[in-house]
């Protein structure tokens, strides 16, 4: 099983991407009351994976700031599409809001023949959240942890060696494609439906390489149950300064991931306000 989060520095990475002031609209007339009632919050990804933990941390912040209850759903598939899905059918009404960003907002629509949304219009987009970082890692028992080493392997030996990801047209997705291209290499992908059942496969030993956001993948490479091999990010990270940025052997290698707090479309500007001061509070609260 994936090992837990560490909260403190879920958190530090939680305010890493606060709320955007100029996301923020004017509020013009005198707002009605927000929340009243429970909110749900869709995540478009399993329980357990580094969305999931943000998003509950954020959810859980929210709730002792408002007096309501912010409840987490996860709809897991199509690297977020379904969870975004949800949200857009909604009604506007401030109590249905989740988690859009990157994979769902942006790479989808060059990874889908067909969306069931559109990731533009049918939306009310609320505020940047969090920014982070994705990490290579290799199961335990791998011949190698080391990028250069790994990278003649997979050369002299295409499509032998897999990496897992948490979901088709994800940043981790992505992150594993331009390795290959700019490597000039094969491993194969396999998708699975988020990011904690392809790292139980990787501590399972069941694929060789694993593209995760950082926080997810964290506590089992300190733990030392998977071995790091390199960031996506353009340098090295303050959390490992002894793993290289992929950057180092590819220059101009760069992957992260952003999301952002999504609502229905046509949503009253004096709502999204509230919800858009709420979550940069939550956001912005250490405790």
């Amino acid at each position: 099983m994936p090992l837990p989060v560490d909260r403190r520095r879920a958190l530090a990475l939680l305010g890493s991407f606060v709320a955007a002031p100029w996301l923020a609209p004017r509020v013009g007339r005198a707002a009605e009351a927000w929340p009243i009632r429970p909110v749900k919050y869709v995540n478009g990804f399993p329980a357990g994976g580094a969305t999931d933990t943000l998003s509950r941390l954020l959810c859980q912040k929210m709730s002792e700031l408002s007096g309501q209850s912010f409840v987490v759903e996860n709809k897991a598939g199509a690297g977020g599409v379904l969870g975004a899905d949800a949200v857009a059918k909604a009604p506007a009404d401030g109590y249905t809001i989740g988690l859009g960003g990157i994979a769902s907002n942006v790479l989808a629509i060059g990874s889908y023949a067909k969306l069931p949304y559109r990731p533009r219009e049918d939306f009310t987009f609320i505020t940047g959240m969090w920014q982070l970082p994705n990490i290579l890692s290799a199961k335990k028992d791998l011949f190698s942890a080391d990028l250069k080493e790994l990278l003649a392997a997979f050369k002299k030996e295409p499509g032998k060696y897999t990496y897992a990801s948490a979901g088709f047209g994800t940043t981790l997705h992505l992150s594993g494609e331009m390795l290959n291209s700019m490597a000039g290499v094969q491993v194969r992908h396999v998708p699975y439906r988020g990011a904690a059942p392809a790292l139980n496969d990787l501590l399972g030993g069941n694929v060789d390489l694993l593209f995760d956001n950082l926080p997810g993948s964290l506590p089992s490479v300190r733990s030392g149950a998977i071995r790091p091999v390199a960031v996506t990010a353009k340098k090295r990270l303050a959390e490992l300064p002894d793993v290289p940025a992929i950057a180092e052997l590819l220059p101009g290698y760069e992957m992260t991931s952003w999301t952002a707090l999504i609502a229905p479309a046509n949503m009253p500007p004096d709502l999204v306000a509230q919800i858009n001061a709420l979550t940069a509070k939550a956001l912005n609260d250490p405790g």
